[in-house]
């Protein structure tokens, strides 16, 4: 860290900002926790600043999740003044997702960072897809959702989202839209989700670091990196409630696609980044 010269410091910041911006917005308009922009800004600032690539994935895991906590309190808040968050559906998933989020966690922790890459472009190849073909697609005409499906459902979003170092919205989401629940209380329901899951994971996540103890980055506490939460959260909690006041006054169809193809250059620069690891 010590070798990085002034100018490639600020080009780094410049970059962290621009992604957080980025990050934020979505998260308050597609209702995901912006952790699907995060992890990979955050893993290029952690290449960038030479952290150990042994941790360097569980790094930018476990910071972006710290980062969702306070994003989705605002993205939350917004949509509330809205009433497009269903706190019903919130609590019949908390259990669960905790649940998951415990699971979720060991695997995070003893999977290896090519692994984790590798994991992450696949997940973003198929939400981009799904953003580009599917997210406008389904009927708004909410059906009954069984006991069953929800507490599984839970689970499975609480165990994929912590490997990922996301808040679930980009799993809660389109779960809400299938069962034909409108797009905005889908997204405000989401960014309440994403709130549980980030703050359970990333106290799971610092827990498990410390007990590892396999951490030699500086400002690392387990495995959450003060560095990258003091850059991103300014930026993303302001940005947060932006792009949740304009889910009123835009069209998204346009936006999801345009963020669906963003995704899809995620998912292919994160499986080279795989190759050159591996």
């Amino acid at each position: 860290m010590e070798n990085i010269i002034i100018s490639e410091l600020s080009n780094l910041i410049i970059v962290l900002t621009i992604a957080a911006s980025v990050a934020g917005f979505m998260a308050g308009l597609l209702g995901i926790g912006g952790g699907i922009i995060m992890v990979p800004a955050l893993y290029y600032a952690f290449t960038v600043l030479d952290f150990d690539i042994l941790t360097r994935m569980h790094l930018s895991i476990g910071t972006s999740l710290a980062i969702i906590i306070p994003t989705s309190i605002i993205s939350t808040r917004t949509h509330m003044e809205f009433d497009a968050v269903d706190f019903k559906m919130v609590k019949s998933f908390s259990f669960f997702i905790l649940f998951g989020v415990l699971v979720g966690t060991f695997l995070a922790v003893n999977l290896k960072t090519p692994s984790l890459v590798l994991f992450f472009s696949i997940f973003a190849l198929l939400i981009g897809l799904f953003f580009i073909f599917l997210r406008e697609q389904f009927v708004d005409n909410p059906k009954k959702i069984s006991n069953f499906i929800k507490n599984m459902s839970g689970i499975i979003i609480g165990i994929i989202s912590v490997p990922l170092g996301i808040g679930g919205g980009s799993l809660m989401v389109p779960f809400m839209r299938t069962f034909g629940y409108d797009i905005r209380k889908s997204i405000g329901t989401a960014a309440a989700v994403g709130f549980v899951i980030a703050l359970s994971a990333s106290i799971t996540m610092i827990i498990s670091g410390e007990m590892v103890n396999n951490v030699n980055s500086p400002y690392s506490f387990g495995y959450v990196n003060l560095l990258g939460f003091v850059v991103f959260v300014p930026v993303t909690m302001l940005m947060a409630r932006i792009g949740a006041k304009a889910v009123y006054k835009i069209n998204k169809k346009l936006l999801s696609k345009i963020f669906g193809i963003f995704l899809l250059v995620v998912s292919i620069r994160s499986f080279i980044e795989y190759l050159n690891i591996n």
